[in-house]
């Protein structure tokens, strides 16, 4: 009963074959989140709507990556952390962010930290953000946009691990080489 519909250009409901159509030209593939995601395709459609805002907004690759990377790890994504990892090496991300990342180890500046530690507090609080800790943030460098578009992230970010918890989705064959499960301790924020 719990097992999700994955599919393909050909058994996907109507509406989602042209989102699919659009996944298979950008990734050359059609990733396995999307397939599952493709059994409502308002879903799907929602996702790829907000993956493309979330590439749209004034972070840099270290910075989109630490905004996505921290939500999958403390989502504990087995499907979103490898896929982002992969990802942040097509962006030219350093492979010690992404690693620090994955290991929930400290990140080389102090601004990413204080993104990375915001992140953690919106997700962790459910956006109840302290006074204090705005401070912090606005301090090392952020401003009342950046974190709107943490928000941005986090909604993404929900969809597609959610997703990925319910249908147990098989990492890509492309992603393999970046398996990741969540070390004994995760961070604290």
């Amino acid at each position: 009963m719990t097992d999700f519909p994955s599919h393909d250009l050909e058994s996907a409901p109507e509406a989602s074959k042209p989102l699919l159509e659009k996944s298979q030209a950008a990734f050359g593939r059609l990733p396995g989140l999307h397939k599952v995601m493709a059994e409502s395709p308002q879903n799907l459609e929602g996702y790829q709507v907000l993956h493309k805002l979330a590439t749209e907004t004034d972070f840099d690759a270290d910075e989109t990556t630490v905004v996505w990377q921290t939500i999958n790890v403390e989502n504990e994504c087995h499907y979103c952390v490898p896929a982002h990892t992969g990802i942040a090496k097509m962006m030219k991300v350093d492979d010690a962010l992404s690693e620090a990342l994955r290991t929930e180890s400290a990140l080389p500046t102090a601004k990413l930290e204080a993104l990375r530690k915001f992140t953690l507090q919106v997700v962790r609080q459910r956006g109840n953000i302290t006074d204090e800790q705005f401070a912090a943030f606005f301090d090392a460098g952020y401003g009342h946009r950046a974190a709107l578009d943490v928000v941005l992230f986090v909604a993404q970010k929900t969809m597609s691990n959610y997703v990925n918890h319910f249908a147990k989705t098989p990492v890509d064959e492309p992603m393999q080489a970046f398996l990741w499960e969540r070390g004994d301790t995760p961070a604290e924020s």
